[in-house]
């Protein structure tokens, strides 16, 4: 074999060990990734099914397939893996607002027709919230990140959907606020509290929610006059019809 051949093959290896080397590292990102979500799923089945202080990082890593000193690695332990569960969700629930439900005619439909999606949504996270209510007993921390998960961040949100509504441009601030937060609120009564906490029939419970968002709003017009804020601790003036 002359020199110039094994040159040849010499560097038609290094350049197939460069290029293998430049595969890896999207692969193993990718099983990084593979493996923090079924820590996150499996933390989530085993903590709404034993319990946050009865589940362990043993239980968890064996029902994710995974390695128990990952959980220490990727979410510095328990704490920060519940931590991670909670963001996932919300991150989730942002993509899923990213494509909204088509605008209603008036804002009373608009209205009736984000509190039912809002019930569904909540009782689609039931088992992150049993795991995160009662903690939030105990870790007042844990309390404020499902408000801002949950109801503040949301409210946001729903707040600037109603704006498209031309009913809403003669609503103040602290009016177009309640009916935000009122959509956040029937949510969760009725998509956990109720079903969940209470045993009511899940169906029942969406009727409920629905009756009771007609009564707030009426249909098929809303006027809301806001006379004193609400926020400030005075008595609001509201008037729905």
């Amino acid at each position: 074999m002359n020199r110039t051949t094994k040159g040849k093959r010499e560097t038609g290896s290094k350049a197939k060990l460069v290029v293998s080397g430049r595969r890896t590292k999207p692969k193993r990102t990718r099983d990084r990734f593979a493996k923090k979500q079924a820590l996150i799923r499996a933390a989530l089945g085993l903590f709404a099914s034993r319990g946050y202080e009865v589940a362990t990082t043993r239980e968890i890593a064996a029902s994710a397939g995974c390695a128990e000193g990952l959980i220490h690695r990727y979410f510095n332990g328990k704490a920060g893996l519940l931590a991670a569960m909670i963001e996932h969700r919300v991150s989730k629930d942002v993509l899923d607002f990213s494509h909204p439900l088509r605008p209603a005619a008036n804002l009373a439909d608009e209205f009736l027709q984000l509190v039912d999606r809002e019930v569904e949504r909540i009782w689609e996270n039931r088992d992150l919230l049993r795991v995160c209510i009662p903690r939030a007993m105990v870790d007042p921390s844990v309390g404020s990140v499902i408000n801002k998960a949950f109801l503040s961040g949301r409210a946001k949100a729903i707040s600037t959907r109603l704006q498209h509504h031309e009913s809403c441009l003669t609503l103040s601030h602290d009016a177009m606020e309640v009916l935000a937060h009122a959509v956040g609120m029937l949510g969760l009564v009725f998509g956990f509290v109720r079903p969940v906490l209470l045993g009511h029939d899940r169906l029942g419970a969406k009727k409920m929610a629905a009756a009771v968002a007609r009564i707030l709003v009426g249909s098929p017009a809303v006027s809301v006059v806001a006379d004193r804020s609400p926020l400030s601790g005075k008595s609001p003036s509201l008037i729905f019809s």
